[in-house]
């Protein structure tokens, strides 16, 4: 899968973009296209920040993450990202009731009966 990833303030090595490379695999068990995965990495006074935007047909994703550590950061993205990306694939099944309140009342009048 075709990904940028942007660093501000650092070098992305090899074994940095391995890292990312396979924590985006774990998305891949959504079985949804992720469309111009885009992640950027920079080095703050205080620890490392870690943001992604990934399009896919439902919507947009956006997170962030900061951690001293930089592996931790991106795993944190990866997981924030996969909630959200959970969320939006189950949104359909959210509903907290299959019909009206109306059509339930009827429903259960019928039964009585």
């Amino acid at each position: 899968m075709p990904m940028n990833i942007t660093s501000k303030q650092m070098e992305i090595t090899p074994a940095i973009r391995q890292h990312v490379a396979d924590r985006l695999t774990k998305l891949d068990k959504w079985q949804t296209h992720l469309i111009n995965p885009h992640i950027v990495l920079s080095k703050e006074p205080k620890g490392f920040v870690a943001d992604a935007t990934i399009n896919t047909p439902n919507g947009q994703l956006v997170a962030s993450a900061k951690h001293d550590d930089m592996y931790t950061a991106i795993n944190d993205l990866i997981n924030k990202l996969e909630r959200q990306l959970n969320k939006v694939q189950h949104k359909g099944e959210a509903r907290r009731t299959a019909g009206s309140v109306k059509d339930v009342a009827i429903a259960e009048e019928i039964e009585e009966e």
